[in-house]
């Protein structure tokens, strides 16, 4: 659980990565000797490809919000419940009459 913890920037590293490849694959595109019509169509099945793609990555991170979530609180309900016995166990000692000595 802790070595998601420590790689949850790499979603706003991975979403660089895609957009910079994005930029050149579209610079390459408008530089390379092909026609204007075929560079708008491969332009635009770069942009459809982009899309699904980014479509996966944020399904991908809403499930792992979700799980994240999910487990912690799961940990914030254990941590609670601990804390309440804990105060119970510590209020039945206080509550029980201490014998006095006679």
């Amino acid at each position: 659980m802790s070595d998601e913890r420590c790689c949850s920037g790499s979603g706003g590293i991975l979403m660089a990565f895609l957009a910079g490849g994005l930029v050149g694959a579209g610079l390459a595109l408008l530089y390379a000797p092909i026609s204007g019509r075929e560079a708008r169509e491969r332009i635009s099945g770069l942009a459809e490809d982009l899309k699904k793609k980014s479509e996966e990555w944020s399904g991908d991170v809403k499930q792992r919000v979700e799980q994240f979530i999910d487990e912690e609180r799961t940990v914030i309900k254990s941590a609670y419940d601990a804390g309440r016995e804990a105060m119970a166990r510590e209020k039945a000692r206080f509550e029980k009459p201490t014998p006095s000595p006679e």
